[in-house]
C-alpha cells in the first residue's frame, strides 16, 4: 500500500507500507522528520502530523491521551493526530500526510 508525506516545502515523498505498519515507522522509513521520541508509547507529541479531512475521518478516533499529547504539539490542527497512534489498514491505501513545518527530527543531528 502507498502512503504519500507532503513536506512543509510541499515535497511529495512515497512510501510502500503494509497493513498493520504505524505510520510513525513508515515515515520515520522514508526520511520524514518524524521524531518519536517515546518510540511510540504516546509519551510525546514529536511525531505529529496533519491529515486532510476525508482521510482523518477514516481513522478511528483519537483517544483521551492523545488529544493531550495533541495539545502540546507545535503547530497543531484541527485535522492533527500522533503518527504513532495510526495504524495503517488497507483501506487507508493511498493516504496523505502533512508534515508540520515545525517537525524535526532532533535524533538525525
Amino acid at each position: 500500500m502507498k502512503v504519500l508525506f507532503i513536506t512543509s516545502d510541499d515535497r511529495k515523498i512515497e512510501a510502500e507500507a503494509r497493513p498493520g505498519d504505524r505510520l510513525l515507522e513508515v515515515g520515520q522509513a522514508a526520511g520524514m522528520p518524524l521524531e518519536g521520541t517515546c518510540e511510540g508509547q504516546m509519551a510525546c507529541s514529536t511525531c505529529h502530523v496533519i491529515l486532510a479531512e476525508e482521510w482523518f475521518a477514516r481513522l478511528q478516533p483519537a483517544s483521551e491521551e492523545e488529544e493531550d499529547m495533541l495539545d502540546l504539539a507545535a503547530g497543531v490542527q484541527r485535522f492533527s493526530r500522533l503518527s504513532c497512534q495510526i495504524e495503517l489498514t488497507e483501506e487507508l491505501d493511498g493516504i496523505e500526510v502533512f508534515v508540520p513545518a515545525e517537525a524535526r527530527n532532533a535524533q538525525r543531528y
